[in-house]
């Protein structure tokens, strides 16, 4: 894409508003525009990173099993009623239409797919089996908070599965936290990444959170030191380490170091406690009638996306990763005019990549400045920038920049 062909524009100046790093760098190199409180809009460059953290999740979902589908946002206020959370869920939006009706707007969708599978399933045959959706969720936060991290409304990936026993529980959780690992590994982050223990409500002992340590983190977690020393990344969260869970789950260790994170998924087995309300059932092989075990599996797309802003920022801007980012490469011709040789040979790789179904953002302003052109490519963040100039053109070709490492290299422009 052409730069000044984005409606939008970049900022130099901090944004006085913005409440965390993802939410000024997002803002000012234009992939954000903020709503309200909350609430924010993607532009052209932070939808297409959006999509690609999307897709990554769906194709592991997909991998681990799962079927997709797509849930109704709105829900009637009776389902929430039965599972007593119309007036447990603190955060829940609740809408008035017409007469006496209430709506709720969904933050979670266990009270919209636990009736909707009923419809479909009533025997160990169908079972077991998992169903997701990537949507947009509502949750009426009294303090809204830290950018895309915790908004009012953001992207979620909620998938939930159905067994006809706890065994088949149990595996299927540890497929999808396999498949969670690969997320976070394909993302970049499986090196900050923590399976955390978290309280397990009625059905089991822990659920587990995947928390991402960062230095503006708004969780506490407690890093097991002789997970590490084994090659395994695992914490306790705050709450049950205050609780008295204070040995390592895994390793029995109770030598722990204190790490601020975010929490960027979590699994939990829910047992029976949706079915039963529900009267989800299913009949065995001897035909008598079980209600069926369930499971669930988050994880925030768009809070994906603040968490790799907050991870690999640095004092330029973003850095965004080879599989995420708004394109693969930046190239910022130096030239005065299109028919100076390096902006000549600048379009010709532009093309090129495109037909090699490679993605380039082009900077095409000529009255910019280099400084402020080269500032506008660190604070976007493609992984590689490209810089053609006379001075380039004298030697190998091009200029080109890891923008994650920071190293630069002269490269003949046909290598690139």
């Amino acid at each position: 894409m052409y730069l000044s062909q984005l409606f939008t524009r970049t900022s130099k100046e901090t944004q006085s508003d913005a409440s965390s790093i993802n939410a000024d760098l997002l803002t000012r190199a234009g992939f954000i525009h903020k709503t309200m409180a909350g609430a924010y809009s993607y532009l052209p460059l932070g939808l297409i990173v959006l999509r690609k953290v999307e897709n990554v999740v769906r194709e592991e979902m997909n991998s681990a099993g799962g079927q997709e589908i797509l849930m109704s946002a709105l829900s009637p206020k009776q389902n929430w009623v039965t599972t007593d959370r119309w007036e447990g869920f603190d955060a829940l939006f609740k809408m008035p239409a017409s007469g006496d009706t209430e709506y709720a707007l969904n933050p979670t969708h266990e009270e919209i797919v636990t009736p909707l599978v009923k419809e479909y399933v009533s025997s160990y045959k169908n079972l077991p089996f998992g169903c997701y959706q990537i949507q947009t969720k509502f949750r009426n936060e009294p303090r809204a908070k830290s950018g895309i991290l915790r908004g009012r409304e953001f992207l979620m990936k909620d998938l939930y599965s159905f067994h006809a026993d706890q065994e088949s529980l149990d595996e299927y959780y540890e497929v999808m936290h396999a498949a969670y690992n690969t997320i976070f590994e394909r993302l970049g982050l499986a090196d900050k990444t923590y399976y955390t223990y978290a309280s397990g409500g009625s059905f089991s002992q822990f659920s587990h959170e995947f928390q991402v340590v960062l230095s503006q983190g708004e969780d506490t977690i407690y890093v097991s030191v002789d997970a590490e020393k084994k090659g395994m990344n695992i914490a306790i969260n705050k709450e049950i380490f205050e609780e008295g869970v204070t040995k390592c789950p895994e390793t029995g260790g109770t030598s722990f170091r204190e790490e601020k994170g975010s929490e960027g998924a979590n699994i939990f087995k829910l047992g029976t406690k949706f079915s039963e309300p529900f009267k989800l059932q299913f009949t065995d092989q001897d035909g008598k009638m079980f209600p069926i075990t369930m499971g669930c599996y988050g994880i925030g797309v768009s809070r994906l996306m603040g968490i790799m802003v907050e991870a690999f920022a640095d004092d330029d801007g973003m850095r965004w990763t080879e599989e995420i980012n708004p394109a693969d490469f930046h190239i910022v011709p130096i030239s005065k005019t299109e028919d100076d040789e390096s902006y000549k040979k600048a379009v010709a790789l532009y093309d090129r990549l495109a037909e090699e179904g490679k993605t380039a953002i082009f900077d095409d302003r000529l009255k910019a400045s280099v400084g402020a052109k080269l500032a506008d490519a660190d604070l976007i963040g493609c992984p590689k920038r490209i810089v053609i100039s006379p001075k380039t053109l004298e030697g190998a070709g091009a200029e080109l920049k890891n923008r994650i490492t920071g190293e630069v290299m002269m490269v003949a422009i046909d290598s690139i």
